[in-house]
């Protein structure tokens, strides 16, 4: 997945992988992480609250065999936060499952957004320095590995945070005769993934959203 979103030659593309691994492991997945863990903190579950979850510490939410993924193939994944929805106080058990999910993908979309208004000020301030541009691309591309993330992670199956949201929509017994299935079919998905099938509606997605938050900041150029 890495190598689809930083395309470049030579010592460009060594720096540019070097920087996505940077920012998915030390930025995307602790705040991912984090903010599944924090939701479920607001919302009464203190599960990953007693496990010192809610931190933005990545040695709290990396995941070794993930982590081994991201660095020899692009395709991992970080250490999953421990939610138990029952305890939730405020909402009820399937609407708890529904938000802590769905914080995690919300907050790479936010983080987007961010990065997107930050490359086009330094557009804006730094004009047509070479530096400045590098600086833009390096904005633009962590913008990019977070809108993967996010669009990866709103799959409605299990077990990405999509197949969670869903539950909202299902009944209960057939949601969880789906969930019986959940280790084969995250296999199914990294053949998927490994072997490019996937690729085109993902990078059509992940377009999409890059589109929009282009559109949304066009204030800024």
């Amino acid at each position: 997945m890495i190598f689809d979103i930083v395309r470049a030659d030579g010592m460009q593309a060594i720096i540019s992988i070097v920087f996505a691994y940077a920012v998915i492991l030390f930025v995307a997945f602790p705040i991912h992480e984090c903010s599944h863990a924090f939701m479920a903190k607001l919302l009464g579950d203190d599960t990953a609250f007693r496990q010192n979850r809610v931190t933005l510490n990545p040695i709290a939410h990396l995941d070794v065999l993930g982590t081994i993924g991201i660095l020899l193939c692009g395709i991992g994944w970080a250490k999953p936060v421990p939610v138990n929805p029952t305890r939730a106080r405020k909402v009820s058990a399937r609407a708890a499952m529904a938000l802590t999910a769905a914080a995690g993908p919300v907050s790479n979309i936010l983080m987007s957004l961010i990065f997107v208004i930050i490359a086009k000020l330094v557009l804006v301030l730094g004009g047509a320095d070479t530096t400045m541009f590098y600086v833009y691309f390096a904005f633009i591309s962590a913008a990019r590995i977070n809108v993967s993330l996010a669009v990866f992670n709103l799959l409605p199956i299990p077990p990405f945070d999509g197949s969670r949201i869903l539950l909202v929509f299902l009944k209960e017994k057939t949601y969880f005769k789906i969930m019986q299935y959940e280790q084969y079919i995250m296999i199914g998905i990294l053949i998927l993934l490994w072997t490019n099938i996937l690729d085109i509606p993902l990078t059509f997605l992940n377009n999409a959203v890059m589109s929009f938050l282009d559109l949304i900041t066009r204030f800024i150029i």
